[in-house]
């Protein structure tokens, strides 16, 4: 057997969705500041996404909306519980400013050799079809294959993206590796699932899951790639 695809989550794996959201939220939270002119640590970054992450996954939890609603209310949510409530009849700044949140500086180049080495790539995300398509445009490389939330009327974790990967691409666990950089929504189910995984570790977590392997960023992801292709039987 080869390792003939290679799925990614998008957001977080490919594009810097902690930068995008702490971009569009922070002008709301910082006083008198005004939209880009915030410039808040690293650790302030991280605090407010990890805020984001518990909101957005309660409000995921509680029934499929399209993701574009799914970032305005816990948008919505995340600046009230941190006394920055908008007023009843403003939306969220969250579901514009994804256009612009850009991709890792890595990823373009390592995309570019996957497909290079012969690689199918296909993207996993938990988004609107036309919100993915925004990013795409950013990552230098077309996906063979990309699978949203709105395609499978669910959300990672849940197994709906993998068992619409498994029936459009025909292929599986044996000749396929996943890649994301959550333990949460991708290393966990996708393990259960028996696929292979390449954790995105970039910012030193502690792991409390058994992925494949784990790296810093895809700098490495093209031999690891080629690495675990020879190890199978």
């Amino acid at each position: 057997m080869t390792v003939d695809w290679i799925t990614f989550d998008c957001y977080g794996t490919l594009i810097d969705w902690e930068r995008g959201i702490t971009d569009a939220l922070l002008p709301h939270l910082l006083t008198g500041a005004r939209p880009g002119s915030a410039k808040p640590s690293p650790a302030e970054r991280r605090k407010i996404a990890h805020r984001y992450i518990q909101v957005e996954a309660d409000v995921e939890a509680e029934a499929y909306r399209r993701y574009s609603d799914v970032l305005d209310l816990a948008g919505r949510r995340l600046l009230d519980h941190l006394g920055a409530a908008l007023p009843k009849d403003a939306r969220s700044p969250l579901p514009p400013s994804l256009a612009q949140w850009p991709p890792f500086p890595e990823v373009p180049a390592a995309l570019a050799e996957l497909r290079r080495r012969g690689r199918k790539i296909a993207i996993l995300s938990n988004v609107d079809r036309d919100l993915l398509r925004l990013s795409i445009a950013k990552l230098g490389t077309e996906p063979d294959l990309a699978i949203t939330a709105e395609d499978c009327g669910s959300y990672k974790p849940a197994p709906g993206h993998w068992r619409a990967f498994a029936e459009r691409s025909g292929a599986g666990p044996r000749n396929t590796i996943h890649v994301g950089a959550s333990q949460y929504h991708d290393m966990r189910p996708a393990a259960a699932l028996g696929y292979r995984t390449v954790f995105i570790d970039r910012h030193g977590e502690r792991l409390e899951t058994s992925p494949t392997r784990v790296l810093r960023d895809l700098a490495a992801l093209p031999d690891t790639i080629d690495e675990l292709a020879r190890a199978l039987p």
